[in-house]
């Protein structure tokens, strides 16, 4: 019965699934017989499980509402003034050109902003850093690049394009 004993353990195996090394069974404990020694198995591959972790399906359609949701709302910018302490945030979306757009920052602001003879002019940064003079841009091009507005005094807008 010692023979036998001795088979099973020289079978048997401790060790993560797919590793070569073997180890004696000290504690006399024994194992079934799912963990003999396979050497001709190739490893198991690393790759995720396909859905794990689980999602649940109100995640789902939570991430689907957000998505759609999304594609609706506004295009916020913010956009300030030089010598106002303060910021505001406006929807370009709800603009449908820029006459509408001049005439909101003229309410808000309280001031003349324009082309050409106004104390304030418009200005934008694109989505590459550039500072450029708002309705230099055909509306729709500039509701997509703009990242944020200011309200520059109209002497130092001189160099962004034509006042």
């Amino acid at each position: 019965m010692s023979m036998e004993n001795d088979d099973i353990r020289l079978n048997l195996r401790l060790g993560l699934p797919g590793s070569n090394e073997t180890s004696d069974n000290k504690s006399g404990s024994k194992r079934a017989s799912s963990e003999v020694d396979q050497d001709s198995s190739p490893p198991p591959t690393k790759t995720q499980v396909v859905g794990w972790p689980p999602v649940r399906s109100y995640r789902k359609n939570i991430l689907q509402q957000n998505k759609r949701e999304a594609e609706f709302a506004g295009t916020y910018v913010k956009v300030s003034m030089d010598g106002a302490p303060f910021l505001r945030k406006i929807d370009l979306k709800v603009y449908k050109n820029y006459a509408q757009l001049l005439d909101a920052l003229q309410s808000m602001f309280k001031c003349t902003v324009g082309y050409g003879g106004s104390e304030h002019a418009p200005t934008y940064e694109d989505k590459d850093g550039d500072w450029m003079l708002a309705g230099d841009v055909p509306w729709e091009m500039f509701i997509t690049s703009c990242k944020r507005m200011r309200i520059m005094k109209a002497s130092e807008a001189r160099g962004l394009g034509c006042l």
